[in-house]
Parts: structure tokens; sequence; C-alpha cells
């Protein structure tokens, strides 16, 4: 699969359920051992209620499915999930920059110290670890770190 054949598109109310899918699935594949604050139907709930109609919510589609999503906060990147068997294939890159694009003035993220791939991936596009903690401000307890991302002046 080539990511040009890929579109990027704002979410639809009729994409939550596959964007849920692909939270979920995700989180499984890239996290076994953090422990998830929320029931599977409870996370369901929260996209198809809160983040789909009331974020800047972004997916990924390959033939109509979906296959990675992405929310996007005043100036931050909230979430970025592929979904495991589309990984490798540069749709994290194009997600990242469209983020960068539609926060041109910077962005910054939260991720879990452990995910060390998604350090990598995020250190590989610019962000910079600017804040460590030990967990006890996120619901999962789990130590994370803060990464900020500034154009170049």
């Amino acid at each position: 699969m080539k990511t040009d054949e890929l579109l990027l598109r704002r979410a639809a109310a009729s994409d939550a359920a596959e964007v849920a899918e692909v939270w979920l699935r995700s989180y499984a594949a890239a996290l076994p051992d953090v422990r998830r604050a929320h029931t599977d139907e409870e996370v369901r709930s929260w996209i198809r209620h809160v983040v789909v109609p009331g974020q800047e919510t972004w997916v990924a589609t390959a033939d109509g499915t979906v296959v990675a999503m992405m929310v996007l906060g005043d100036e931050e990147l909230d979430q970025l999930y592929v979904d495991p068997p589309w990984r490798g294939h540069g749709i994290g890159d194009r997600l990242v920059e469209l983020a960068k694009q539609r926060r041109a003035t910077g962005l910054a993220l939260w991720t879990f110290q452990v995910n060390a791939p998604a350090r990598r991936f995020y250190e590989r596009h610019g962000f910079v670890a600017a804040e460590r903690t030990d967990g006890t401000r996120n619901e999962e307890r789990e130590p994370d770190v803060r990464y900020v991302w500034r154009p170049a002046p």
C-alpha cells in the first residue's frame, strides 16, 4: 500500500465506530503492559460522543476504511493511532505533517515513557522532550513525557 493512495480527511460521525476500533487495537498493540483507565465500551462512547463530534479529529482511510486517526487540540497533538497492520507505511508521518501544517506555530504532546517506538517517531519529526512525570497526573498512572515541536525560525 502506497501512502499516496490514502485519503486524509476530517472524521465524520459515521466514522466514530471505526475510529474507536483503530484506537483500541493500536493501544493494545503498542502498550500491552500499560493499564487502561477505561473499558472498551467507555472508549467507544468517548470517541462517539466527545472526540469525533467535538474535537478536530482526522482519519486516514484506505479503500474507505479508517486505518489511522489523529486528534488536534489548540496547540496539542492529542491522539495519534495507526492500526497495527498499517504501521510502517508512512501514515503517521503524513498525519504529523498535517498536524504541523494546521498548527504552524507549534505543537506539544504527551506519550508514555515506556513507548519507545512512539518516542523515536516524534523525535524523528523534530519533537523535543520538555518534561517527564511520574504518571500521577494521568489516568493510567504511567510515567510519561511531554514533547514540544516549534518550527524553525
